[in-house]
């Protein structure tokens, strides 16, 4: 059986949404960055949508939905962050539409050589309405693509 490790990822990038499945997904991807010797970015998109849909919204949410998300894996990133076989750790947050934003503003820039991302995020209803983050970084991702169940 082959073993999977250093694979030659430099750059790993876990996108994480906010869920309960986000801690099972940034620990597999804490895994593949030691096992890499790899650096770290971990990237959350603020939809957008449900705001502007509903035409205003409070200034100063945005930055209490970002300290609650960050707040929520403060501890993981701490402990990645002292680990000697991860090679930096890196948060990055943006709001905006989710599949443009993941996109342009964070897989472009960063250019990852693996994404990993949970298999579910989405409600029933807007999963039949836009289909899956996975399955659009399936598509949209040049690099290899690890969805976690």
């Amino acid at each position: 059986m082959a073993r999977y490790e250093n694979l030659g990822y430099k750059k790993v990038f876990v996108a994480l949404d906010g869920t309960e499945e986000q801690d099972a997904v940034l620990d597999r991807a804490i895994a593949v960055a030691k096992n890499n010797h790899a650096k770290l970015y971990i990237g959350h998109v603020m939809d957008s949508t449900a705001l502007e849909t509903a035409g205003t919204y409070p200034v100063d949410l945005i930055p209490k939905l970002e300290a609650l998300f960050r707040k929520s894996i403060e501890k993981t990133v701490e402990a990645a962050q002292q680990d000697p076989d991860v090679n930096g750790v890196e948060v990055v947050v943006k709001y905006g539409r989710i599949r443009e934003t993941l996109k342009e503003e964070l897989l472009d820039h960063i250019e990852p050589d693996i994404v990993i991302c949970g298999a579910r995020g989405l409600s029933p209803i807007k999963y039949a309405l836009l289909g899956s983050i996975s399955t659009f970084l399936l598509r949209a991702a040049p690099c290899d693509i690890l969805v976690v169940k």
